[in-house]
């Protein structure tokens, strides 16, 4: 492990990079296990969008089709966006924001609403905002030497 340019690298990788490619991975498989009969209970019931899906990822939380998609689009994403610090960061930060924004939407919209298209429920909600929190402090923490230029 080496510092250049005020980041810790790793085999080429920097934190925010590494954390980017982690977030991809863990998007990209909860994406897929999503459509594992077992480890999605009631798959039989999983639709391809709306609260009507009972399929629920773990048993815990709500999915459909739709979501499941979303799911392995975001973590393709994250492993792209990684390639790049920049990216990484974009990546963090935007998805940190849009996973803020839908646990804000899930906690206004009614969970029996045609609102409710994703589906989302109250363990989605504030899993949503764990994701936003962590995101969001990932992308600045990761890069804050960066953008005040202080040399490691």
């Amino acid at each position: 492990m080496t510092s250049t340019n005020n980041r810790t690298v790793d085999h080429g990788r920097t934190k925010v990079q590494r954390a980017a490619q982690v977030m991809g991975i863990v998007f990209l498989l909860v994406g897929i296990l999503g459509f594992i009969p077992g480890i999605t209970s009631n798959y039989d019931t999983m639709k391809f969008a709306g609260h009507e899906s009972e399929a629920h990822l773990l048993g815990i939380f709500q999915v459909s089709i739709l979501h499941n998609i979303v799911h392995l689009l975001f973590g393709i994403a994250g492993l792209a966006m990684a390639k790049t610090v920049s990216g990484a960061r974009n990546y963090l930060l935007g998805g940190g924001i849009i996973y803020a924004i839908l646990w804000i939407y899930g906690l206004v919209i009614g969970q029996e609403s045609g609102a409710n298209f994703v589906p989302l429920n109250g363990a989605d909600n504030w899993l949503h905002f764990l994701l936003a929190v962590a995101m969001i402090a990932l992308a600045l923490l990761l890069t804050r030497n960066d953008r005040t230029g202080a040399r490691a």
